[in-house]
C-alpha cells in the first residue's frame, strides 16, 4: 500500500487530527465563490492510554473515539486525511537536477533515503515533493523527502478503518499546520509576507513551534509543556475525572478559586514557555526577531491569552482562527466555532487537501 504524504488534491475529505487527548474532525466544502465553507467539525476526548508517546496504545479505545467523532460530525463522507506527528517522520531537503524525469527522481530518492534512514527500506513508506527551483542554481530543484515507518502509518489507518472510514491521504502534522496557516495569515499585517511568524500550537503534552519567514517554514521544535498540566491540576484540586476536568476547562462551571489559584499560575507558566521558545529561536538561528506570534491548540481558547503573551514577549500576538472568513453551515454557531477554531488547525489543514480552490 503506497501512501502519498504529498498527495495531489482529491475529492472532499474529512480532516482527522489525532492528538494525545482528542480526535478532531473537520469537513470543508466550497462556498461557490472560490472560498471555503465549514460544513461541520467535531471533537471526541481520548482516554490517557489511547495514545502513548505519539503512537496508538489502545486501538479499541481509539476506534471508539473515532466512531463518536464521526457521529458528532454528522457527515456522510467517509474518505479521510490523517497526519503523522513530525517526530514519527524523517524529512530532508535535497537538491536534484531540474531535468530529471519522475521515475529517475524516484530512483534517486531511494538512494538518498538509504543513506539517512536508520531502518531497512522495506519497513518504511517514502514520498517526495519538488518544492521549487534551488535558490542558487536554476539547473537544480529542491526536493523534500519524507519517510515514515509503515507500522506508524498502519496503526492510524487501522483506527480509521475500524470506524468505517477510508484513509486516502497521510500527511505530516507540521505540513497540515502550514496549510491551515494560509487561512490565518490574512489576519496578520501584510498577510504575513516578508515577516517572521511563530506558530505555537499548544497540545495536551507538547508545545509545537513552527516558524515561517515570508510564509515559508524555516524552523520547527517541540517543548514538553501542554494543556494536560491544567487538566491535571483541575482534577487534583477539585476531585474531578479527566473527562469532567476537560469539559469544565472548556465550558466553565468550576469554583471561584479556579481563576486565581489554578488558571492564573498556569497562564504565567504558559507565557514563560512561549518566551523561552522565542528566545531559543532568535538565539539559535539567523533570525534575530519575530514579528508575530500565532497561538493555536486548546489553550488558545483561554480568555485574553493573546494579550498576556503579547505583554510578556512584546511581540504582536493573535489567536489562530482557520475558520475566519469561511461561510458557515447554517447548523453551526459562529460564536462556538470561533472558540473551537484554534484547536482545529491541523484537522482544518488536512480537510483542505480535499478541495482544489
Amino acid at each position: 500500500m503506497k501512501f502519498n504524504l504529498f498527495a495531489e488534491k482529491t475529492p472532499p475529505l474529512i480532516g482527522i487530527d489525532i492528538s494525545s487527548s482528542a480526535v478532531k474532525m473537520v469537513e470543508l466544502g466550497s462556498n461557490g465563490r472560490g472560498g471555503y465553507k465549514l460544513e461541520s467539525y467535531s471533537m471526541a476526548s481520548l482516554p490517557k492510554e489511547a495514545i502513548v508517546d505519539g503512537n496508538i496504545g489502545d486501538l479499541e479505545k481509539m476506534v471508539d473515539a473515532m466512531k463518536l467523532a464521526w457521529k458528532l460530525l454528522g457527515s456522510r463522507e467517509k474518505r479521510a486525511a490523517l497526519a503523522l506527528p513530525a517526530s514519527s517522520v524523517i524529512s530532508k531537503k535535497v537538491l536534484m537536477s531540474a531535468d530529471l524525469r519522475e521515475e529517475d527522481m524516484e530512483v534517486q530518492v531511494e538512494a538518498e533515503a538509504n543513506q539517512y534512514i536508520p531502518f531497512s527500506l522495506d519497513e518504511v513508506n517514502i514520498d517526495f515533493q519538488v518544492i521549487g527551483p534551488a535558490p542558487n542554481n536554476p539547473e537544480e530543484v529542491e526536493v523534500l523527502i519524507a519517510a515514515a515507518r509503515k507500522e506508524k502509518i498502519e496503526d492510524r489507518v487501522a483506527a480509521a478503518e475500524g470506524a468505517g472510514l477510508k484513509v486516502t491521504v497521510m500527511d505530516v502534522e507540521n505540513y497540515a499546520t502550514e496549510a491551515a496557516y494560509s487561512l490565518v495569515a490574512s489576519q496578520l499585517p501584510n498577510s504575513g509576507r516578508e515577516q517572521t511568524v511563530m506558530i505555537i500550537d499548544i497540545g495536551a503534552s507538547f508545545m509545537h513551534v513552527n516558524v515561517l519567514h515570508d510564509n515559508k517554514s524555516v524552523y520547527m521544535r517541540e517543548q514538553a509543556f501542554g494543556g494536560g498540566q491544567l487538566t491535571q491540576e483541575i482534577q487534583r484540586r477539585f476531585g474531578l475525572s479527566v473527562e469532567e476536568s476537560e469539559i469544565a476547562k472548556r465550558k466553565g462551571g468550576l469554583p471561584e478559586s479556579y481563576e486565581s489559584e489554578v488558571l492564573q499560575p498556569f497562564v504565567q507558566q504558559l507565557t514563560t514557555e512561549v518566551a523561552r521558545a522565542l528566545q531559543f529561536f532568535t538565539s539559535s538561528t539567523q533570525y534575530n526577531r519575530v514579528d508575530n506570534i500565532v497561538l493555536a491548540g486548546g489553550c488558545a481558547a483561554i480568555p485574553s491569552i493573546d494579550v498576556m503573551v503579547q505583554e510578556r514577549t512584546q511581540v504582536h500576538t493573535i489567536i489562530a482562527n482557520p475558520f475566519h472568513g469561511m461561510t458557515l453551515n447554517s447548523k453551526l454557531k459562529k460564536q462556538q466555532a470561533d472558540i473551537d477554531a484554534p484547536a482545529m488547525l491541523i484537522a482544518c489543514g488536512l480537510a483542505m487537501r480535499g478541495l482544489a480552490l
